[in-house]
């Protein structure tokens, strides 16, 4: 079996996608600050889907025909108020440490995020799409282990229009995680720049990641600057997330282990 391994790192790189056969790819979407660090939190803990949408107005119109989802999302990083909504208070953020069990057990979550929804759609056309984070980094590379995709492509949402460092390490990490199963094919050499990326700054990701345009700004805001090393913690959430056909995040079962 001829193998590929390839990152992208910036939304310009993963726009072009829907151009792309990918129809035996397997996509990883990364958004660690902080959109599928949440995402996978949030199902951890119990929430039964994720709707991702880009726009307010999008999650509004969700609520109206559903009015017993849950409202998450952030502008400027901090949660949408009613004075952004013509009314409404969204009942969550975009910090995973809201998404706690006893909020988004048994719910249906409606999340906009711009940078994550963009990718994730992006990434329609492919086979599969995991959505990943340093949390459930582990439980993903078993899981790819165990599928061996053919092609696996790892898609980094970036911040705006620019790559996001913390995306980038991620990436990197997985690509590290994996090496052994894709080095003998094809390489791109944005997945060893990820790899070589991570390696010079896995001793200290919360240095690294604190210099960087959204370790600043979530800094910058009091209650939100314990995100960063919350969405940076390895490993502790043993769940794999899935894009399903229908456009919602949902955990990986048995009976779609692949």
């Amino acid at each position: 079996m001829s193998t590929s391994l390839e990152v992208l790192f910036a939304p310009a790189e993963f726009a072009a996608l829907p151009q792309r056969d990918l129809s035996q790819t397997t996509c990883v979407v990364f958004d660690v600050l902080r959109a599928t660090s949440t995402m996978i939190t949030a199902l951890a803990n119990g929430a039964v889907e994720i709707i991702p949408v880009a726009e307010i107005a999008e999650a509004l119109a969700i609520r109206a025909e559903r009015p017993d989802v849950l409202l998450a999302g952030e502008r400027n990083g901090l949660r949408i108020r009613a004075e952004q909504t013509g009314g409404i208070d969204f009942d969550l953020g975009n910090s995973p440490r809201e998404f706690t069990p006893g909020k988004v057990r048994g719910r249906t979550i409606v999340m906009t995020t711009t940078n994550g929804t963009r990718a994730l759609r992006a990434c329609a056309g492919a086979r599969h799409v995991l959505i990943a984070s340093f949390l459930n980094l582990g439980a993903v590379a078993a899981h790819l282990t165990r599928a061996q995709p053919e092609h696996l492509l790892l898609v980094c949402s970036g911040t705006v229009d620019q790559a996001a460092l913390e995306d980038a390490l991620a990436a990197g990490a997985l690509c590290d995680l994996l090496w052994a199963d894709y080095v003998a094919g094809t390489v791109a050499d944005s997945a060893l720049l990820a790899r070589d990326l991570y390696r010079l700054k896995q001793d200290d990701l919360l240095g690294a990641v604190q210099q960087a345009r959204n370790g600043r700004r979530l800094s910058a805001i009091p209650e939100l600057r314990d995100d960063i090393p919350v969405c940076l913690q390895r490993d502790t959430l043993a769940v794999v997330a899935k894009l399903t056909s229908e456009g919602t995040v949902r955990k990986v079962t048995a009976a779609s282990c692949q």
